[in-house]
């Protein structure tokens, strides 16, 4: 067996890990303290609930919303990385804007039991889960998203998208968008940019080898 089948055979195992340990979330889960200490984030914190975790091929993504302040930087970072002319917050691959003023449940009658500017301040960046049997993948028409050989994610091929929108309707959380400009879709494509650019550190991208090391 190659070396990279093997390490691919490696990753797997410690995400399916991983995902058995943290499959109802990190609330109660006796993590050691190395691996708490590689996500960046306190007991406290993981047993509250305000830790999540998104176990991607590649590589764990933590967003820890007790650190997360609302400024957006990610998707700020993200829309210069990836479009390279001017920001453009909408169509960044990782959001916090969606949930910035109520929180993940949205809208209630009192806020106060609410999320975001309006509640608790419990608002949480989403983003791209990178399928397995991705739907997006399956829907697109015209076979312009593929799996990226460096690091798994779905990529959409802007040269061959025609902008139908089927991605965008197949993924169960909305994920890929409609670019208005160029009328091409696009998503998250794990370059990383939104981690780079937070101040407090609220997310982090970690590889299986680490995560292994420290379980």
């Amino acid at each position: 067996m190659s070396e990279e089948k093997k390490g691919f055979f490696s990753r797997e195992y410690t995400r399916r890990q991983f995902m058995k340990l943290s499959a109802k979330g990190l609330t109660g889960v006796a993590l050691s303290s190395s691996l708490l200490s590689l996500m960046g984030v306190t007991r406290s914190q993981a047993e509250s609930g305000q830790v999540k975790v998104l176990a991607t091929p590649d590589y764990l993504l933590v967003a820890n919303a007790a650190k997360c302040t609302g400024c957006q930087r990610c998707e700020l970072n993200c829309t210069l990385a990836n479009d390279g002319e001017y920001v453009r917050p909408y169509m960044a691959r990782l959001r916090v804007r969606d949930n910035v003023n109520f929180g993940t449940g949205g809208p209630t009658e009192d806020f106060a039991h609410g999320g975001g500017n309006y509640g608790e301040w419990s608002m949480e960046p989403d983003t791209c889960k990178q399928c397995g049997d991705a739907p997006c993948l399956n829907a697109c028409p015209v076979k312009a998203i593929t799996v990226s050989e460096v690091n798994g994610a779905r990529v959409i091929n802007k040269n061959e998208c025609v902008g139908c929108g089927a991605c965008v309707k197949a993924c169960p959380w909305g994920m890929p968008r409609i670019d208005p400009e160029t009328n091409v879709s696009t998503k998250c494509i794990n370059c990383g940019a939104c981690v780079r650019g937070c101040p407090t550190s609220a997310l982090k991208m970690i590889d299986w080898e680490d995560v292994a090391a420290a379980m």
